[in-house]
């Protein structure tokens, strides 16, 4: 999909479908996670690394809108992108694909906080650095 750089492949388990057969909505919630989390460790440890620092990222807001119904068996490319990188906050986009056709889009926005106080924290240069190269 044009403008992301990253995805992660996910195939529909049927645990995750609702009484009419259909991706329950509140699992696209937990595929952005998924892809967000497999985003983030290409960077110098990810996440893990941003916990040893004592630095968590929270979770504010976060958005989808369905377009069209995800099954089991179907296997779906969650497509992701970091935006927005300003002091202690930073946007992730995400558009869910099945083949070529759009299922879904989202985003999520989330602040860094010293992980002992919950004070904001700026995103540490090393990553900021790393999300804006690989944006490019």
């Amino acid at each position: 999909m044009e403008g992301f750089g990253f995805a992660s492949e996910v195939s529909v388990r049927f645990a995750e479908t609702d009484a009419q057969g259909v991706v329950h909505h509140a699992v696209y919630l937990v595929w952005f996670e998924q892809t967000r989390v497999e985003y983030l460790a290409r960077f110098d440890g990810g996440y893990p690394a941003l916990q040893a620092q004592g630095i968590e990222a929270l979770t504010l807001e976060t958005y989808v809108r369905h377009l069209r119904p995800a099954r089991f068996p179907d296997r779906v490319r969650v497509n992701c992108r970091c935006l927005d990188l300003r002091g202690s906050r930073f946007k992730y986009e995400y558009a869910v694909e099945r083949e070529d056709e759009l299922l879904a889009e989202g985003w999520t926005t989330h602040a860094c906080v010293d992980a002992a106080s919950f004070q904001p924290t700026r995103v540490p240069n090393w990553l900021r650095d790393a999300i804006e190269a690989a944006e490019q």
